[in-house]
């Protein structure tokens, strides 16, 4: 071990002069991998071959760590545990790198590449409806229940991604750390979602809805002079029979609100011609003031439903993953396109 380590130390030695080197040593927990292990301390995919010198003779078969062994991870300088952290801390915009990895998405889609600037410079606070105590509409497929929440949830992470590809900063203010994005029709309901401050949703519907607004309104004023929207994602529950487009509210008092809406309106409606001619795209735009967080929000506000949960044509929109990226690529592409006219 030592044969190993010291020549590290004196490289970091070399190159950072008298700055200061920390080792840890950490326990695997159940479900981890190196990865997942290097991220939550800060450190980065850079830091594998190094992790595998140091715990050659503790990894199981192709490299698994042992649950409730303890590891450990490869030395960094003060300076470069400040900036790899960032890739696993909350507001996406903390990195200036081309790649991010953001745990909330989820092993499979946590690494985001960084492909254009388009949204440089725009803040956008995405909030999945309901969650924690409330699912919100339920609708039976075959033999499973389909929750809002957690499709909403899925669609805005999607989104969130999407967004961060194209340089914008991205909030999502209901969260569940356990999730991710997910590629199964059928999403598992569960409670565990909380607000973004780690803070657990409250059971009363207007409490609920007051968090939200409240975690949001206060970023807003971090972020102040800056481009900033909120969109809040959420699926209809109406008669089994009715099948209904994806639509949008704004208050009646906002221009930018209502500019917004109708740009992603706009896209849908292109999409459903290019894509399904044969059909009119019957989605619109329309004021709800009244809606909490479309009232008391103060960035300007888009409130979508992507459908009727009860339907089961609209239910393909989401159970299929395919589909549930498709809502996110057409919502991100009418949010570009809302921004270069800004």
């Amino acid at each position: 071990m030592r044969v190993i380590i010291l020549p590290f130390l004196l490289f970091l030695l070399t190159i950072q002069g008298f700055a200061q080197t920390t080792m840890l040593r950490v326990v695997a927990k159940q479900g981890d991998g190196i990865y997942t292990l290097l991220r939550r301390h800060g450190l980065t995919p850079s830091h594998l071959q190094h992790f595998l010198e140091l715990n050659k003779d503790n990894l199981g078969e192709n490299n698994s760590l042992y649950v409730g062994r303890t590891y450990v991870l490869p030395a960094t300088t003060a300076i470069e545990a400040s900036t790899t952290a960032v890739s696993t801390s909350k507001p996406s915009e903390a990195s200036s790198s081309r790649v991010k990895y953001v745990s909330l998405f989820g092993n499979k889609y946590e690494r985001v590449e960084v492909l254009d600037q388009k949204l440089k410079g725009a803040v956008y606070y995405l909030v999945g409806g309901h969650g924690g105590p409330d699912p919100g509409a339920v609708g039976k497929y075959g033999p499973y229940s389909l929750a809002e929440d957690e499709y909403a949830y899925d669609v805005t992470l999607r989104l969130a991604r999407r967004l961060m590809e194209h340089g914008a900063t991205v909030y999502t203010i209901v969260q569940d750390k356990d999730d991710g994005i997910r590629d199964e029709s059928i999403l598992k309901m569960d409670r565990d979602e909380v607000n973004y401050n780690g803070q657990a949703i409250s059971l009363s519907q207007t409490q609920r809805l007051r968090q939200r607004v409240n975690s949001i309104n206060s970023l807003y004023g971090k972020h102040k002079g800056a481009y900033q929207r909120m969109l809040s994602l959420h699926i209809d529950s109406r008669s089994e029979r009715k099948n209904i487009d994806v639509f949008f509210y704004h208050h009646e008092n906002s221009a930018d609100g209502q500019k917004l809406a109708e740009s992603i309106h706009q896209t849908f409606n292109n999409k459903y011609n290019r894509h399904q001619p044969e059909r009119s795209y019957t989605g619109t735009v329309s004021h709800r003031s009244s809606l909490y967080v479309v009232k008391y929000s103060h960035p300007p506000t888009v409130f979508i439903e992507l459908g009727n949960i009860r339907n089961n044509l609209d239910q393909r929109r989401f159970v299929i993953p395919n589909n549930r990226q498709a809502l996110a690529n057409w919502i991100c592409e009418g949010i570009i396109r809302d921004y270069k006219n800004k």
